[in-house]
């Protein structure tokens, strides 16, 4: 009987312990990029960048996207938990359906924020291409030797 039950043991452990290997990584690596983002939209609010055009409606679809990546991370260790918790209780699933259905969910979640990323950074671009793009037509004089300034002007009100 001792022997079985450190076998039980033993097989107990490399159960619970395999989808916390294999999903850990990928959740830890969601959270360090939800905490860079997160940071990211902290100095951005802190500077002009608000008060630039369009800058408070990027900054707030920025704090969307780290909502997602945030939500993500979470999903990550959700999955972990749905895996390990038939250990806690009589009642939870045995199959990974559940913790798959948090990975899918997840990666969901990342692909939203890469999107709004992907369109904040598109908008950003194109108002710097447009600041530092001389104007059309013949120049006369000299070339400007001030440089152009990367910030929009601030927006009227």
């Amino acid at each position: 009987m001792k022997e079985l039950r450190a076998e039980a043991a033993r097989i107990q452990k490399g159960e619970i312990d395999k989808p916390v290997r294999e999903i850990a990584p990928l959740s830890l690596r969601v959270q360090e990029l939800a905490m860079q983002c997160t940071r990211q939209v902290h100095d951005l609010s802190v500077s002009q960048y608000p008060q630039t055009e369009d800058g408070a409606e990027d900054l707030a679809h920025l704090v969307g996207a780290c909502a997602q990546i945030s939500l993500a991370a979470t999903l990550c260790n959700l999955a972990i938990h749905h895996r390990t918790e038939i250990y806690l209780y009589e009642d939870a699933d045995p199959t990974p359906a559940t913790s798959i259905d948090q990975l899918h969910r997840a990666g969901k979640e990342m692909q939203r924020a890469s999107t709004t990323y992907r369109a904040v950074t598109q908008r950003l671009s194109r108002r710097l291409a447009s600041l530092t793009t001389p104007a059309e037509g013949p120049q006369h004089g000299p070339p400007q030797t001030n440089p152009v300034p990367l910030t929009p002007p601030a927006r009227r009100r």
